[in-house]
């Protein structure tokens, strides 16, 4: 038997290529918070109306996967505007006891592609949070900023959308516009990654859709197969970037090893 090297990655690796079957090494983080809309709630659409059922959000699969506790801070339609101004608040979401090692935050497709909130600019993220203008950018950021505050060495995973070549030309071009956004928001924080699914993720085309969608919404086996992306990029991100991570024990403590990095 070929004996494995565990010093030796593939330089040509792309995020996606192996997808991790129990967390893989998301599993480091033991609390995670999802932020975000209909996508994250495990959302299903029935001949009634739509249901949040977040026992299949893919945070909650990913729980199952990885064995970490993952919070779901989400609610269908939800925008990055109405989560800063008044639904955290008032579902108790800034609590301390409910702050988390890590976060991944998947807003955007309502504010830009529903709601045709303004994009902003990097200049909308201001040293106080609380002075970010009201725009997609300002909010997304202030939301950052105040978890921030409050646990200043949690990890932040910033979700792009997914390619859907199907889509009529200007929600493609808003797509675009937020993927860039997230990209440079992304260097404006430390510790704070893209998981890039418009670029790595499967194209969500008439097959995709067919297998893994129920409606706009996905089906119960496309939150499966999105909770193994999102651990899988997490994972990806860890074992090509590891002195970022040694430190991760530690979040939320006054602990620290001085000798590395982070």
């Amino acid at each position: 038997m070929r004996k494995h090297d565990w010093n030796i990655l593939d330089e040509n690796e792309q995020p996606l290529d192996h997808l991790v079957a129990n967390g893989g090494m998301c599993a480091i983080f033991r609390s995670i918070g999802c932020i975000g809309d209909s996508l994250s709630s495990g959302e299903f659409e029935s001949s009634v109306g739509f249901h949040d059922m977040f026992e299949y959000s893919w945070g909650q699969f990913m729980a199952r996967n990885g064995g970490y506790k993952v919070l779901n801070f989400s609610r269908g339609g939800m925008t990055a505007k109405e989560y800063r101004e008044s639904f955290a608040e008032a579902n108790d979401f800034w609590n301390p006891d409910k702050l988390c090692q890590a976060y991944v935050i998947a807003l955007g497709v309502n504010d830009l592609l529903n709601f045709g909130h303004p994009l902003g600019t990097i200049d909308d993220i201001r040293e106080d949070y609380r002075d970010n203008p009201d725009t997609f950018i300002g909010n997304y950021t202030a939301i950052i900023g105040r978890l921030r505050s409050m646990r200043p060495d949690a990890y932040f995973f910033l979700m792009t959308m997914p390619n859907e070549p199907d889509l009529e030309p200007q929600r493609i071009e808003r797509k675009m516009e937020h993927r860039q956004a997230i990209f440079e928001i992304a260097k404006q924080f430390p510790r704070t990654y893209v998981l890039d699914l418009y670029a790595y993720a499967p194209l969500y085309d008439a097959e995709f859709r067919r297998r893994y969608c129920m409606g706009f919404h996905m089906n119960p086996m496309g939150y499966a197969i999105t909770a193994r992306m999102v651990e899988s990029y997490i994972d990806y991100l860890i074992r090509h970037n590891p002195e970022d991570f040694y430190q991760v024990p530690y979040i939320g403590t006054t602990l620290r090893n001085e000798t590395v990095k982070y």
